[in-house]
């Protein structure tokens, strides 16, 4: 049985991609992270995985898709919530966050063949990673993994491969973290709520002259 994780945390303003304020107002960093979480569980929707969890951290709002299992994120750091997140699954799970916007089904399918690997990795352009798969979901090979600096990515590749894990790679993506993420990544999916909501945002504030 084959697990897709999406950790999340509720759009709230003031608790959600703070590095976006400014030039964003705490509204619009909201606004904008509601909106790269409603690309993201779109996506993960149509991945034929046989359970769709959404791990958050607050309540489910308008954004949340029919299909999806809710468990609340246990506390503590980011290393103790993903391993949390992967030990409540049986068999093989794949966990993304709500940070890449541009994800797509086709990116994301290799990550649920198991047959050449144990493990799979998506690093992310900033130096940590934006997805992580495991055939046995295992917490040890996550805690104490320090989150959020530039070697994280580094760091939780090699603690798989120390383990004589196989591990396939994923494409490289940006996070949306700054301001200058979020033009990115909207460039670069045009088609996405994200990418509306973004442009909507910024020729608002170049009419206002802010």
């Amino acid at each position: 049985m084959t697990t897709l994780l999406v950790i999340a945390k509720e759009p709230c303003p003031g608790r959600v991609k703070t590095r976006l304020t400014p030039p964003f107002t705490p509204e619009e960093a909201a606004a904008l992270a509601e909106a790269a979480l409603a690309d993201t569980l779109a996506v993960a929707a149509r991945v034929p995985a046989d359970r769709h969890i959404l791990v958050l951290d607050g309540r489910p709002g308008p954004w949340l898709p029919p299909g999806f299992e809710i468990v609340t994120q246990v506390s503590g750091g980011l290393d103790v919530r993903l391993a949390a997140a992967f030990a409540g699954c049986r068999g093989p799970a794949l966990l993304i966050g709500m940070d890449t916007p541009h994800v797509t089904p086709q990116l994301l399918a290799p990550a649920l063949r198991w047959d050449a690997y144990d493990a799979w990795f998506g690093a992310a352009a900033d130096g940590g990673f934006w997805a992580l798969g495991l055939a046995r979901p295992a917490p040890s090979l996550l805690l104490g993994v320090p989150m959020s600096t530039p070697d994280t990515g580094a760091v939780q590749y090699a603690r798989l491969r120390a383990a004589g894990l196989r591990v396939g790679e994923l494409p490289v993506l940006r996070d949306v973290d700054t301001a200058s993420d979020a033009r990115q990544v909207a460039a670069a999916a045009p088609g996405t709520r994200f990418a509306a909501r973004y442009t909507r945002l910024t020729a608002a504030a170049a009419g206002t002259g802010r």
